[in-house]
């Protein structure tokens, strides 16, 4: 295949950290990998190809007049290598805007996409994660675009976790139809209409709660961009608090240390499966190619799973079926 682009200068430990996933994850998954950024802040790349690129978009700078003015960032630099058909895939753990609008810009939208999306895995014990969308690229959202959220978020828990018919859920302050604001409601009257499932083969289950984003009940939760960076972020503080407590805890006196000593083994795969960096990011679905956004405080071990994700959602033809999902709606 070809390389995975991997913006090297993208997060908040770039460019150490992410130059030691990238060589991880080739090594360890056999993806080609090229590097973009400032040749003199990555130093040696090692057996790593790589693209040099002589601006950096801050974390804090304005996503849209960057990517704009900033025409040869890493950023920018790793969509058009997507764009020309030099790269599979980019991968970046840099400004999410940014990220968001470089791959929009460059990369072009797919036919007939209102508005791309981000897909966010939500951790689940025990169970395949679930897929929250719009998780921030769009703050304010129309009907008909949840329903193109909801196709698209289908399609990718298919493709990602291998998931027949993808239960889609409606986020909103209650279960019954008649709960939520106009927005809700009106694009739940549309998710029942069910014009909208096609070859996606998914089924809609009506409205879910807050509460059921880490649960089994559903696969797909869709909500406006606004709202589903709230709740994603509340997941995140409150997972972060409670393992902090429990940390606390465990080291609160010989006791308890010894009990944590028993503990652990049965705990630590827990904790692995709800550490946000064990889901390999986000991707931005709706864009003309493979996006994955990471988190800004990714680790080396984040960014071998971001590009795993990356070789799979390009060997596995997401774009392709998502172009299919849309024009057939």
């Amino acid at each position: 295949m070809l390389p995975i682009a991997v913006d090297a200068m993208g997060g908040d430990h770039a460019p150490g950290a992410i130059v030691e996933g990238a060589r991880t994850a080739a090594a360890e998954l056999g993806v080609p990998i090229v590097l973009v950024g400032q040749p003199e802040a990555i130093g040696d790349p090692g057996e790593l190809e790589l693209f040099a690129a002589s601006q950096v978009i801050a974390m804090d700078d304005d996503p849209a007049s960057s990517v704009r003015t900033m025409k040869d960032s890493s950023l920018v630099r790793a969509a058009e290598l997507v764009r020309d058909g030099k790269a599979s895939a980019m991968v970046s753990a840099g400004n999410t805007g940014a990220t968001m609008a470089s791959a929009l810009l460059r990369m072009g939208r797919i036919k007939g996409v209102s508005r791309p999306a981000i897909a966010t895995p939500i951790p689940v014990p025990g169970s395949t994660p679930t897929v929250l969308l719009d998780a921030g690229a769009n703050a304010e959202c129309q009907p008909e675009w949840l329903v193109q959220f909801a196709q698209m978020g289908a399609v990718f828990a298919r493709d990602r976790y291998g998931l027949d018919a993808p239960r889609v859920g409606l986020l909103s302050i209650g279960e019954e139809p008649t709960k939520g604001n106009t927005l809700v409601k009106e694009t739940h009257a549309l998710l029942a209409a069910g014009e909208w499932v096609g070859a996606t083969g998914a089924t809609f289950v009506g409205n879910v709660e807050g509460r059921d984003l880490m649960t089994d009940g559903v696969d797909v939760v869709v909500t406006d961009g606004f709202t589903g960076n709230v709740a994603l972020k509340t997941l995140e503080g409150g997972l972060k608090t409670l393992v902090g407590a429990l940390l606390a805890a465990f080291d609160s006196s010989e006791e308890a240390r010894a009990a944590s000593q028993a503990l652990w083994p049965t705990l630590a795969p827990l904790y692995a499966s709800l550490d946000p960096e064990s889901t390999g990011g986000a991707m931005l679905l709706g864009v003309d190619g493979v996006c994955i956004i990471s988190h800004g405080s990714s680790s080396a071990r984040a960014i071998v799973n971001a590009v795993s994700v990356a070789r799979d959602m390009v060997e596995g033809g997401v774009v392709d079926h998502l172009r299919a999902a849309i024009s057939a709606s």
